[in-house]
């Protein structure tokens, strides 16, 4: 405990150092005042402590230790190159890897290409692939990790942009997904399937429901909202012919000695339905801007992989 103590002496010492002569502002010297008080609690030692200084100050202590380590051979930012064997067999993993995206076995493809990525840390394209995988696999969030690898080796990778532009559509981060896929048709204008999916996305942000809408893509809240819809609706419900159906439904049909719950008969099925298709001709008619909002929020939009399949 005595060598703790002198440690914490120590560190206590440097901390009010820079306090007195760091030139630190009055943030920073107020966290280290606060800093000081935990030590000294902590510890239960304080700068009156002399008994526990040592014949070096901590930085003293630090010079000299930094100075018996060797010195780095290259920083953390200069990439490394790797051999020609490197470069063949993770080229050979790559395609491997390929092979298996096209047998489906996307787990295994995953696997081929982060071996290929270890051997080969500086090839954007095994990272694109890799990606793509992920996607299929559902992992999104790993396919935008890998897009923007590849985006950082190389910012012309026309492919990494539209795949991140897959990525966040699915995961409904529609914007992001608009400018990543306009990035990439200004690096490929002619590529078909990327204006395809600009369009289906810009779309798609268009017909975003509001806030309170449902899920799936479906206001809910907007059409119970929507006057025409309630009054139709509520037409509906009080129609002799449909409140006596369901209430035949529900206690066992025109059986008498049906239970209650039981499954309705074939003809009340047909009565059901046929009112339904009465209902939605009666709303045809009456609003048909309605119907045609009712059909555009259902109607499935998706983008396409389209050549995006491909592995390189």
């Amino acid at each position: 405990m005595a060598d703790k103590k002198r440690l914490a002496f120590s560190i206590i010492q440097f901390l009010q150092d820079q306090l007195q002569n760091g030139g630190l502002s009055p943030d920073a010297q107020e966290s280290l005042e606060v800093a000081i008080q935990c030590l000294e609690t902590a510890f239960g030692v304080s700068m009156e402590d002399r008994g526990l200084a040592i014949s070096q100050t901590l930085p003293e202590i630090f010079d000299a230790a930094a100075a018996k380590e060797p010195q780095p051979s290259r920083t953390n930012s200069e990439p490394v190159t790797p051999s020609e064997e490197d470069t063949a067999e993770a080229e050979r993993l790559k395609t491997e890897g390929n092979e298996q995206m096209k047998a489906e076995n996307f787990e295994s493809a995953i696997s081929y290409y982060g071996k290929a990525i270890e051997l080969n840390p500086s090839n954007a394209v095994y990272y694109c692939n890799r990606a793509a995988a992920y996607s299929k696999l559902g992992n999104y969030a790993g396919a935008v990790r890998d897009c923007e690898r590849a985006i950082n080796i190389d910012p012309k990778y026309s492919k990494a942009y539209g795949r991140m532009g897959l990525a966040l559509s699915s995961l409904n981060k529609l914007s992001d997904a608009v400018i990543y896929y306009r990035k990439a048709l200004e690096l490929d204008p002619d590529n078909e399937t990327y204006k395809s999916n600009l369009k289906v996305t810009e779309q798609k942000m268009k017909e975003a429901p509001s806030p309170t809408g449902g899920t799936g893509g479906f206001d809910l809240a907007g059409l119970l909202n929507n006057p025409g819809f309630m009054s139709m609706a509520s037409n509906l419900m009080n129609n002799p012919q449909v409140q006596q159906l369901m209430s035949g439904m529900i206690s066992g049909g025109n059986n008498p000695t049906a239970a209650p719950g039981a499954t309705p008969s074939p003809n009340d099925l047909a009565s059901l339905i046929q009112a339904g298709q009465q209902f939605a001709q009666q709303m045809q008619q009456q609003n048909p801007e309605l119907i045609e909002q009712l059909r555009s929020q259902i109607r499935s939009r998706t983008p396409s992989a389209s050549n995006e399949e491909q592995q390189e």
